[in-house]
């Protein structure tokens, strides 16, 4: 298998609006980030992923770009930027930008151009078709609810948006465009940039004729992700990317690419095929959607979640590389979804750092995962600030009658505003995120969960995400070793095996707030020689029986 520093990082996501407010406008900034560049250090971090500090309206908190070669006001500067990047080098670790490059905002000057006219040099920039029958061009949903098409009078022609009206989608077909995408991509790698996570990368690539999807019942409008997640040019514009651009740096990209399945990640990130290092994957993220989709909640059962995790782990093995994650910007925080954030919440947090930075892939933490923050419960929607979660609050409970309480615990479970409550770094006034009103209500919980207390506390969740990330550092088995899934029809304990060289590890999760029993597998297959971390201070042996409390955490090495 080859070696690469990106397989061997740990990355840290900085949501920027979320992380630390320098000037008290109650929003956070890139000065507030540099202030706490020396915590990120401490935790032990390689990598430093930034959401979009880009110029934009701020539709969608950032993902909708006006300027991609200037920072937003709110953010500050680009010197400020700049000092950022350097502080970061001085400190060893490398910076990834966001590439949103599917659309841009309808503020660009190239959209601005485009819809002047049909004659303008900038029309085909992106995706304009004329109605169909007085409707739509075709009957595509917008993510971000109703239709995918927008109408503009202007030249009596739609514009195609898969998110929010105000992201009209770019046309690669238009070799423009593209050039265009390069060369701004070489003007922040020329500034020293490590590397690019990529939004919805994927979904560049639009089966030309856009036809109609299929209707499900009750719906108005219908999925057209066949006709646009992995189209027929996809492979052409990433490997063309790579020799423009990518192949000329040292650096890491990660495609976030919902819909993606094993053969095709394949595809995206074999070293020989000069794509991606790898992907952001969505199949474990859909395991708690019931029929209706992600608002439609229902339990996740952990052989689901095994099956899921075993297939990327044994697909990918020696062929590409897995990207691991259980909570991001876009999805609720992993202690209160697949853990307890109440009883057990140090435990659970703890545990479900164990089961992810010990297998193979690069692990990314998101901002506050470390000490173990969790899911908000605000009583009013009015307190909510997510285009997603409010378009749909709207569909369903003003426009569609559905019960208010239904939707809330909804938006509670899945709700993106979880994961974009300010970092709550100490128990004063704001939870040390600004002095002046923050942009989104802090939660309420932050006198008990805060960076501050965690810092002091030698059995904090903080700690133990050091010492996880610290082992990593030192093991290679962490990195390159196969994974052998153990148990598999085991409802409550995710047990897996690592194995590189003559080295095996033996990893325990109780994902059940349950004491449970584990059989240890015969000697022949793993013999344990001592224990290498866990979340409990002793360990509960007889013989060849490992008693599991609730949510613990157990790591064997042996042979």
């Amino acid at each position: 298998m080859e070696k690469h520093w990106w397989k061997e990082s740990v990355v840290y996501q900085i949501y920027p609006r979320s992380f630390n407010d320098s000037n008290g406008d109650g929003i956070g900034d890139l000065c507030g980030i540099i202030e706490k560049l020396d915590y990120l250090k401490t935790l032990g971090v390689d990598v430093i992923w930034l959401s979009p500090v880009y110029r934009s309206p701020n539709d969608d908190n950032g993902y909708d770009i006006s300027d991609y070669q200037a920072i937003m006001d709110e953010f500050g500067t680009m010197e400020e930027w700049e000092k950022l990047l350097r502080q970061v080098h001085d400190r060893g670790m490398k910076l990834i930008m966001d590439l949103v490059v599917n659309h841009t905002s309808d503020e660009h000057p190239w959209f601005i151009e485009s819809r002047k006219s049909k004659e303008s040099p900038y029309r085909d920039y992106y995706i304009w078709r004329p109605g169909k029958n007085g409707r739509e061009p075709n009957n595509w949903e917008s993510a971000f609810s109703g239709s995918a098409w927008e109408y503009d009078p202007e030249t009596d022609e739609y514009y195609l948006h898969l998110f929010s009206k105000k992201q009209p989608d770019l046309n690669w077909e238009n070799e423009k465009v593209r050039n265009e995408i390069y060369e701004m991509m070489t003007w922040w790698l020329d500034k020293g940039i490590d590397g690019f996570r990529m939004d919805v990368i994927n979904f560049i690539s639009k089966v030309p004729e856009l036809p109609d999807g299929e209707v499900q019942s009750g719906k108005k409008y219908a999925s057209g992700h066949k006709y646009f997640m992995n189209g027929p040019k996809i492979h052409d514009y990433l490997k063309e990317m790579n020799e423009r651009v990518l192949s000329k740096y040292d650096v890491m990209t990660v495609g976030e690419m919902p819909g993606v399945n094993v053969e095709e990640a394949k595809l995206y990130t074999a070293s020989e095929r000069k794509e991606l290092n790898m992907v952001f994957t969505f199949e474990h993220m859909d395991l708690d959607a019931g029929p209706g989709g992600k608002w439609d909640l229902r339990p996740m059962k952990l052989t689901d979640l095994k099956q899921v995790i075993n297939k990327w782990q044994k697909g990918l093995n020696g062929v590409g590389w897995n990207s691991l994650y259980l909570n991001n910007h876009d999805q609720p925080r992993m202690v209160s979804r697949f853990g307890d954030d109440k009883i057990y919440r140090v435990e659970s947090a703890k545990m479900l750092a164990t089961f992810l930075h010990f297998l193979q892939g690069t692990p990314y933490i998101y901002q506050g995962e470390e000490i173990g923050m969790t899911n908000v419960q605000f009583s009013s929607i009015d307190d909510y600030r997510d285009i997603e979660t409010l378009n749909m609050y709207r569909e369903r409970v003003i426009d569609g009658n559905e019960p208010h309480e239904k939707i809330m615990e909804a938006i509670y479970a899945k709700g993106r505003d979880n994961a974009r409550t300010p970092m709550q770094w100490d128990d004063e006034l704001n939870a040390g995120f600004t002095e002046g009103t923050p942009w989104i209500r802090v939660n309420p919980n932050y006198k008990e969960i805060n960076v501050k207390k965690a810092l002091e506390d030698s059995n904090s969740v903080f700690h133990y995400y050091r010492k996880i990330i610290q082992l990593r550092k030192t093991h290679p088995i962490i990195v390159y070793g196969d994974f052998q899934l153990l148990d598999e029809d085991n409802e409550n304990i995710f047990a897996y095996m690592r194995t590189y060289r003559n080295e095996k590890l033996l990893i325990l999760c109780n994902f059940t707030g349950q004491t449970v029993s584990y059989f240890l597998p015969d000697q022949s297959i793993f013999h344990i020689q001592e224990r290498f971390i866990g979340n409990y201070k002793e360990v509960m042996i007889q013989k060849d029986r490992i008693t599991l409390r609730p949510y613990e955490a157990l790591v064997f090495k042996g042979m």
